[in-house]
């Protein structure tokens, strides 16, 4: 048990919650798949949250004159701290979310037919994104290697020069498999981007859960050039727990897509939530013994899980995800009728649907790690019990 008590939620305390997470699953069920944490949110936010209901005052702020909260600063100081980055604050825009700043890129910097591609399997809500308007989602699949997941780069460059690509879409930290991509591989995304002209927009949210000894490099921080046709978004919400208090932030490189965005209706983005806001400050500056512990107890739970499934489930191909709290397991080994999540949802056992994630994801479930290890155990185990 650690000083944050991660150990120590219960499935029969979980079911009490009202998120979405635990609401989906009946009196026996477990959840186990929306990206939310079944942990107490830190200390520090609960206590910023608390202060600004003591103040009483939660009408316009007065930051919302010019739209720009405290957070864009706070934004700008943790990647030069965390990620040795200094993105121009005045390049920078606030959000609700991580999908309204992909879509908002994509509606203004793409138009209808245009490629885009999508390193898969890839978080749903993408492919969703990438469709939207007569826009292409164009897909490149994972293959197994030697670090769990990755993509063919020669394979990516050569079905960009065939689809009439505009925009390469990254999930990095890569949500489901948990790649962290290094340094060179962020080098060959960016040469591709540069040799056809591409867009670049990489989703980084996941960026504060990586486990030692990878690190987290920000695409838009290889170079000038890389960054100018970048836009880069990022959040509190994933590594704090914070997703339904609504606040993101991005980093637009292109002067194109910031004139683009500037000439936008007053308001049509919205303004970023007032407790959205406080919650974030105080996660990104007081939060990260919180989130140390967090990563601690995380790490510990990808290795319990490859424990348990060769135990219990050896068939399962699983590779230890370099990031998130998440695990993208291939179920093909099994031999089921049907997906495997249709076999797994009987035992009671809420996980994610792997085709959702892209056409290669039929036979895979994708599990959420951030509970206890007593949890993960029975998951697991009803998991088990599906296989004859």
């Amino acid at each position: 048990m650690t000083a944050y008590d991660f150990d120590a939620i219960t499935a029969d305390a979980a079911r009490q919650r009202p998120g979405a997470k635990w609401s989906k699953v009946g009196p026996n069920g477990l959840a186990a798949w929306v990206a939310d944490m079944d942990f107490a949110v830190a200390p520090p936010i609960t206590a910023a949250l608390r202060d600004l209901l003591d103040v009483g005052d939660v009408g316009y702020p007065a930051w919302a004159v010019g739209g720009r909260s405290p957070m864009i600063d706070v934004f700008v100081e943790r990647m030069a701290t965390r990620y040795g980055w200094t993105p121009p604050p005045d390049e920078v825009i606030e959000l609700s979310e991580v999908v309204q700043g992909i879509q908002l890129a994509l509606h203004l910097a793409t138009k209808p037919g245009d490629g885009i591609v999508m390193l898969t399997p890839i978080y749903p809500p993408f492919l969703h994104c990438g469709g939207y308007g007569g826009r292409r989602v164009v897909e490149v699949a994972a293959r197994p290697d030697a670090r769990g997941w990755g993509w063919d780069h020669d394979e990516i460059a050569a079905t960009i020069a065939r689809e009439q690509v505009k925009v390469l879409l990254l999930c990095h930290p890569h949500n489901p498999t948990g790649r962290v991509y290094r340094r060179d591989e962020l080098e060959s995304f960016a040469a591709i981007a540069e040799a056809h002209d591409l867009l670049i927009i990489s989703d980084e949210i996941h960026a504060d859960l990586v486990y030692a000894p990878e690190v987290h490099i920000p695409i838009a921080s290889l170079s000038p050039t890389t960054a100018a046709r970048t836009v880069t978004i990022n959040s509190a919400s994933k590594a704090f727990n914070l997703a339904g208090l609504r606040w993101g932030v991005a980093h637009i490189g292109s002067a194109a897509l910031r004139t683009a965005i500037a000439e936008l209706p007053n308001h049509l983005l919205g303004v970023p939530n007032l407790a959205g806001v406080a919650a974030s400050h105080a996660a990104w500056t007081q939060g990260d013994e919180w989130l140390a512990a967090a990563v601690d107890h995380l790490d510990g739970q990808r290795h319990r899980l490859a424990d348990r499934l060769a135990m219990a489930m050896p068939g399962v191909h699983y590779s230890v995800p370099e990031a998130t709290y998440l695990a993208w397991l291939d179920c093909s080994p099994l031999g089921f009728d049907e997906e495997p999540y249709d076999v797994f949802a009987r035992a009671g056992v809420e996980l994610n649907r792997g085709a959702n994630f892209g056409d290669t994801g039929r036979s895979f479930v994708r599990i959420n790690l951030a509970t206890s290890g007593s949890i993960l155990d029975e998951v697991v185990d009803r998991m088990a019990s599906c296989v004859s």
